[in-house]
């Protein structure tokens, strides 16, 4: 009850409380934003899985951030877009995250059935 209320309250303040970022920081943020987004998908997996520990959920949370956090900055002070490496990878684990769900929800344990075995002749 109390986690629908706080996203209501989160939505009706994101919508309605003037809040601009200014561009310097768009890609930390974006960065950031895919790190605990993967975070928060992987400890709805491992829930499913019956696997959730709160202190590696929070590790990885904040280590997650602060990495992606960290290879931006080292990125703009090389010259190089090196935050598209944590948007990648954030990216391909958070749609690996989400495919499990997904298959969890439909009730299909497998992502690929196994093909049948063929009896020796």
């Amino acid at each position: 009850m109390w986690i629908i209320v706080g996203l209501l309250v989160g939505m009706v303040l994101g919508l309605y409380v003037p809040f601009e970022l200014p561009l310097i920081y768009s890609k930390y943020v974006s960065a950031t934003f895919l790190a605990g987004l993967d975070s928060v998908l992987g400890g709805a997996r491992s829930g499913i899985e019956k696997k959730f520990d709160t202190s590696i959920f929070y590790s990885g949370f904040i280590t997650n951030a602060l990495l992606a956090a960290g290879l931006t900055f080292l990125g703009d002070r090389l010259g190089v877009d090196l935050y598209l490496a944590a948007v990648v990878t954030f990216g391909v684990r958070i749609f690996q995250n989400l495919a499990y769900i997904r298959r969890d929800l439909l009730g299909r344990s497998d992502p690929v059935p196994e093909p049948p075995s063929v009896p020796p002749t």
